[in-house]
């Protein structure tokens, strides 16, 4: 599914703004990937030549996989690459090692930050207020934790990561993203240090609600949140 959304920014005196939606469902992570980098790279092309890009936000979710950023430890793999029993990929996105998998939502925008007048600091902290912000609507609090990207719940039972953010940048032209646990099968980081960090846990929406919850309606709150926080509803 693709839909193009537009909105005029917030000052009248700038131009419209637009990104597509592309809602590829469950997707193999190298079909993911290569539909991610087709699009970063045109975007990279376009402003060699002073040409407009196009700015881009693929959902989707993806078969058993497990990612290592380029500043990632193999040692964070506890069971070795070769006992994963899920696909394995090296990638150029910031952070560790990380699980994805059906039942998590994984998005990937692929923006132009100068098109969006923000720098690449503001970037993350957008991603993570998306999140935090659909937490709420489900009677959650997220929270950030100085120096470890992504969204964290801290109670009682601890601190546990609920949301995890890896990013590319090159020429303000964004690639990788977000995975966001909402039904996903948390045995997988069982086999990893998750984000390389070993005194904290990994949790789910689904198992801090005690129930599984409708994807496709926390689908559509997410990119409300996002539409929002970038001003692109």
């Amino acid at each position: 599914m693709m839909s193009t959304i537009s909105k005029r920014r917030k000052n009248d005196k700038l131009p419209m703004l637009k990104f597509k939606l592309i809602d590829a469902g469950l997707k193999p992570y190298r079909g993911a990937l290569q539909l991610q980098e087709e699009l970063f790279n045109k975007n990279i092309a376009a402003k060699l030549v002073h040409q407009p890009t196009q700015n881009h936000l693929i959902l989707c979710q993806h078969l058993p996989v497990f990612t290592i950023g380029k500043s990632g430890k193999k040692e964070n793999i506890i069971t070795g690459t070769d006992n994963l029993n899920a696909e394995f990929y090296q990638t150029n996105r910031g952070g560790d090692v990380t699980f994805h998998g059906p039942g998590q939502l994984v998005a990937y925008p692929i923006l132009d930050l100068d098109t969006l007048r923000i720098g690449l600091a503001k970037y993350i902290s957008n991603l993570e207020e998306t999140i935090i912000q659909t937490l709420l609507q489900y009677g959650l609090k997220g929270e950030r934790i100085k120096d470890a990207a992504g969204v964290w719940l801290h109670d009682e039972m601890g601190e546990r990561k609920i949301c995890a953010i890896g990013v590319k940048a090159s020429r303000n032209i964004t690639m990788h993203g977000l995975a966001m646990n909402v039904n996903t099968d948390l045995s997988y980081f069982d086999k990893i240090i998750p984000c390389g960090i070993a005194d904290k846990g990994v949790t789910s929406l689904q198992k801090e609600l005690k129930r599984e919850v409708n994807f496709e309606e926390y689908k559509k709150v997410f990119v409300n949140a996002f539409a929002e926080l970038f001003d692109l509803q």
